[in-house]
């Protein structure tokens, strides 16, 4: 990316969105090993995956973890790189909006007009390179006034499990500090729509699928959290007050859970959206960077089976982490984890078998989405120690 004469990159804070207990990768994924300590789709954990990427692009000492005391542990150990104190467990999961809001007050302690970059930790990227360059295009532009930036995934298909961004028009080149990377204004929001309006949405060309990643100044963030929700702001003020202190964490435990649970799309974004496209500054750059968040076994299925089109992926079956010789028989579409099993399928199409120790998962692929649902029956049912 090509900064502006005389303007040099903005001091950038990644913050890792780590808390979630990922309930749609059971049996594999539970509380106190999510998926996003997980190895999904290589050696390396989701979480390893997307602090590796933004490292050239942030000292280690910048960086920001915020996840949960059951998680914290294992982070640790996965992300040696990362200071300890940089490590956060939320005492309760209070969605997206607290976490956002108290890394852009913690930030904003030593450097308000800092660009802080929201990431959650369980998205594949296939090209690094491209993503490095689009975050530093989003940082630029972030760092030049009251903007909110965030990257829109080219839709493939009618997803109705991804919000939606409707992109505006086109940003003069000349009035952005970055070259080569298109800039669109953001008319609205739309969480995950029914599928006649994904169809709608894909048809009409100028939709793209929230990634959830977001770039803003702590500062920005901080007054569009004053603005937009007037009780959480103090509570997470007091809480960065307390950052480097003996009594951060009974500060921390007291107050937190006071803040409202809400996403920063509904807290921040979406109230911030219906100003429209002349006053909303908020802006939408391409994750053309072959994104996937893995949010569900059939996603992985695609993943694993690499590029290909929609016909070859429903014939293809997919043996994952399965090292020993499995037999299928007109079978087509299957997705198996059976580490040290032999897997024959016999005239079945569409399925996900999964096999950990103590559990077994057979779902179809169209269903994936629902296998969050197990996981409610067995905590209704006493089950903590499959959950």
């Amino acid at each position: 990316m090509a900064i502006e004469a005389g303007r040099s990159e903005p001091r950038f804070a990644p913050v890792i969105l780590a808390g979630g207990s990922g309930t749609r990768f059971w049996p594999r994924s539970r509380r106190a090993k999510a998926k996003q300590v997980l190895a999904l789709d290589g050696e390396r954990t989701m979480i390893q995956q997307t602090v590796g990427r933004l490292l050239p692009l942030a000292d280690p000492a910048e960086f920001l973890v915020i996840t949960n005391e059951l998680l914290r542990a294992a982070i640790a150990e996965q992300l040696p790189e990362i200071p300890g104190t940089r490590i956060l467990s939320e005492p309760v999961a209070r969605n997206t909006a607290p976490a956002c809001g108290l890394a852009a007050f913690l930030v904003a302690k030593t450097d308000p007009d800092a660009v802080i970059g929201v990431f959650p930790s369980d998205h594949v990227v296939s090209d690094t390179k491209r993503f490095a360059e689009v975050v530093r295009a989003g940082a630029a532009l972030a760092a030049t006034g009251d903007r909110i930036v965030v990257l829109g995934v080219p839709p493939t298909r009618p997803e109705t499990g991804y919000g939606y961004i409707e992109r505006g028009a086109v940003v003069d080149a000349s009035t952005v500090p970055y070259r080569g990377i298109e800039v669109r204004r953001v008319r609205r929001f739309t969480e995950k729509p029914n599928c006649e309006l994904a169809k709608a949405f894909v048809a009409e060309g100028s939709y793209a699928w929230n990634s959830g990643i977001f770039l803003w100044k702590a500062r920005t963030l901080m007054e569009a959290l004053r603005e937009h929700c007037p009780a959480m702001a103090p509570l997470l003020e007091k809480i960065a007050e307390a950052y480097g202190t003996p009594e951060f964490e009974r500060v921390f435990a007291e107050v937190y859970p006071q803040c409202e649970s809400i996403s920063i799309d509904y807290a921040v974004l979406e109230p911030r959206s219906v100003k429209g496209e002349v006053g909303a500054e908020i802006y939408c750059l391409p994750a053309d960077f072959g994104w996937n968040d893995l949010g569900c076994w059939s996603a992985l299925h695609e993943h694993v089976a690499g590029d290909c089109g929609p016909e070859e992926l429903s014939k293809k079956n997919i043996f994952d982490k399965t090292d020993q010789p499995c037999i299928d028989i007109d079978s087509k579409g299957n997705y198996v984890y059976a580490p040290g099993k032999t897997v024959a399928l016999v005239g079945v199409s569409d399925l996900v078998v999964v096999e950990t120790g103590d559990a077994l998962l057979i779902t179809t692929r169209e269903r994936s989405q629902d296998v969050g649902k197990v996981v409610a029956e067995l905590k209704q049912a006493g089950r903590e120690d499959l959950v």
